[in-house]
């Protein structure tokens, strides 16, 4: 069995992007490899006396994206495909090309939303980066709105 690594948002197009993973999940006989990276700087905050830590802040955050990757999990092996989870804090690209490495991925399932050109200019595109740096197939399903 092969593993499938698909990073994921909790954003609007996630379902989407899992229905999509999990049929090719199953088309390759792969085990999902949940993942979602959660930015460094969670629980710090800028006021009058500069920058601030509050670790309450960081650990309910974790909590609550921890109780959605295993809902996510338990609801992609319901549907007969093999999953697990992990959550990480990092930089996004290069969390998740290392933890593609470290699982032996076959491929990383990602989201496009369609956008380009000046969108990718200043907000960035970490399916565009992931696509650009793999050294392991990237299969991309279209999650955006009709």
């Amino acid at each position: 069995m092969s593993n499938i690594v698909v990073p994921i948002d909790f954003g609007e197009s996630s379902e989407k992007l899992l229905e999509g993973a999990v049929e090719f999940a199953k088309i390759t006989n792969s085990k999902i490899c949940l993942i979602h990276v959660a930015p460094s700087d969670i629980g710090f905050a800028i006021g009058d006396m500069g920058f601030q830590y509050f670790p309450e802040v960081e650990q309910s955050e974790i909590k609550e994206e921890l109780i959605q990757l295993n809902n996510l999990e338990q609801r992609i092996i319901a549907m007969g495909v093999d999953c697990e989870h992990l959550l990480k804090q990092g930089i996004a690209g290069d969390t998740i090309l290392d933890y593609a490495k470290d699982k032996s991925a076959s491929y990383i399932v990602v989201g496009s939303h369609g956008r380009s050109g000046i969108y990718d200019v200043f907000v960035g595109s970490l399916t565009k980066e992931i696509t650009r740096r793999s050294t392991i197939p990237v299969v991309v399903i279209p999650v955006h709105h009709s």
